[in-house]
């Protein structure tokens, strides 16, 4: 992939026509995926994938047009072609384009200390063999697997008034997980919910604990399979951070997207219950919630030095003391909403263009330990793990369920239950918010797979949260 830049932007620069706006986004993507199920080496799945997206302004029209041709005759095919649009979109658009901010030039580059190919395939097989073997402990266990995924990506974003931004992202994904039966039961543990997504090289498996994690999620899932149903009623709820980081996702993350609110994603993603007049005003939450947008931070899943846009990243408050600052929005969406936004214009690959997308988004500590927070409720349940959502079309009312729950009973962690569920809306449940758990209860997670637009588009997203406790939530059991 490397020969590529060079030879892309001396093509781009020559083939550029006398246009209010130009742009080139070359994405290029290798990725390799492992996994050992019940003690078999799965197929190995690897790819790679490369093209160019050509965004083009002339007069009041916008074109786009991608390509997988990455010689000179493919790029001027495509610059033609994304004219030609922007000269058929004339005097039908929606809304106007104003051109981007200042050009900028900057460099960005994941930090690895343990590159993937500097590891020999067949001692990663046989590091996931011994994992594999570690879950299965007892017959009861009918399904385990250990897996892992990688991928590194080149993007190279060229403007015709001088931009030129190059960034290099290595991401990887440990899996653990292990399923057990007993007559009619069934129940599932896994790593995090696969969600322990890092930045990085072969270093994350051990930031992430993912050497010592399999006796552990072995032993929890045959606990679960003994135990009985999460009790129902209106009780205090603690939200492990794997569980708190999709509850982040799902009613702080997608409702904040200002194309959402704009309606631009009302027919498939659905829109929000945020409006633009909430912005600086608005109580989302106690005043013990703080979100920040950080793609800054280098081990986080979706970092990077500049969005898809070329718009510089920066950490920014989303929910300041509870009350909502900014929205999800990247330079054209601010423009059109008059709300201040952050760089996400984010797209999947080189053949979608980008869209508002999420990418670190995270929940700040506070000053509370764990055993604070269990001694603070005298009948509640801690929560780990997700394991099935469903939120409403304007990401409000919602309904969460996880793999593990603990009964919280005057103070003590108690008796071990299985499917505990809750539900609530995205309104009010962030004002219940009464303890926020210190640095040490904090941990880095994420998800590969979060999808919207159309065409869909699946990208990656970044969560760090510590746990939390909320207050008269509706909890309830398998059986409810």
């Amino acid at each position: 992939m490397s020969i590529f830049p060079e030879r892309l932007e001396s093509w781009f620069r020559k083939a550029v026509p006398d246009v209010r706006f130009c742009s080139l986004r070359y994405v290029g993507e290798r990725s390799e995926s492992l996994c050992v199920r019940r003690g078999v080496v799965e197929p190995i799945a690897s790819g790679e994938d490369a093209g160019v997206m050509i965004t083009l302004a002339d007069g009041d029209g916008l074109g786009y047009a991608g390509t997988c041709d990455l010689s000179a005759e493919g790029l001027q095919r495509a610059m033609s072609r994304a004219r030609d649009w922007a000269a058929r979109t004339a005097g039908h658009m929606a809304f106007s384009v104003a051109p981007p901010r200042e050009p900028c030039r900057g460099d960005y580059r994941t930090p690895v200390a343990v590159p993937w190919d500097s590891v020999p395939l067949r001692d990663k097989i046989d590091l996931l063999r011994a994992q594999s073997d570690r879950l299965h402990t007892d017959p009861r266990i009918v399904d385990w697997d250990a897996s892992l995924w990688h991928s590194e990506t080149e993007i190279l974003y060229l403007t015709a008034d001088g931009t030129r931004v190059h960034q290099t992202l290595n991401q990887m994904v440990p899996g653990l997980g292990c399923t057990a039966n007993d007559g009619p039961e069934t129940v599932s543990r896994s790593f995090g919910g696969r969600g322990f997504c890092r930045q990085g090289g072969l270093e994350v498996l051990d930031q992430t604990g993912f050497r010592d994690a399999a006796p552990v999620l072995a032993q929890e899932t045959l606990e679960l399979l003994a135990a009985p149903n999460c009790p129902t009623g209106t009780m205090d709820l603690l939200l492990a951070p794997d569980q708190l980081i999709l509850q982040i996702h799902e009613s702080i993350g997608h409702p904040l997207e200002l194309d959402r609110i704009l309606g631009d994603e009302r027919n498939y993603a659905g829109t929000s219950f945020v409006t633009p007049d909430m912005f600086g005003r608005y109580r989302y939450g106690s005043e013990l919630l703080n979100v920040t947008f950080d793609p800054t931070d280098p081990g986080q899943f979706a970092s990077y030095g500049y969005d898809d846009e070329g718009l510089p990243a920066r950490r920014e408050h989303i929910i300041k003391d509870g009350v909502l600052m900014r929205g999800l929005g990247g330079h054209l969406s601010q423009q059109r909403t008059g709300v201040d936004g952050v760089a996400n214009s984010r797209a999947t690959s080189w053949n979608r263009p980008p869209i508002d997308r999420m990418a670190n988004l995270n929940l700040e500590p506070g000053e509370s330990t764990f055993d604070d927070m269990v001694g603070s409720i005298e009948r509640g349940v801690l929560m780990q793990t997700n394991c099935s959502w469903s939120i409403d079309d304007s990401r409000n009312k919602f309904q969460f369920g996880c793999e593990r729950g603990t009964v919280i009973r005057d103070g003590e962690l108690r008796e071990v239950v299985k499917k505990p569920n809750y539900r609530g809306l995205s309104a009010t449940f962030w004002r219940s918010l009464t303890h926020v758990g210190n640095p040490a209860t904090r941990e880095v997670l994420g998800t590969p797979f979060c999808g919207k637009g159309e065409p869909n588009q699946v990208i990656r997203v970044g969560h760090a949260a510590p746990a939390c406790v909320f207050t008269g939530v509706q909890v309830f059991g398998g059986e409810s």
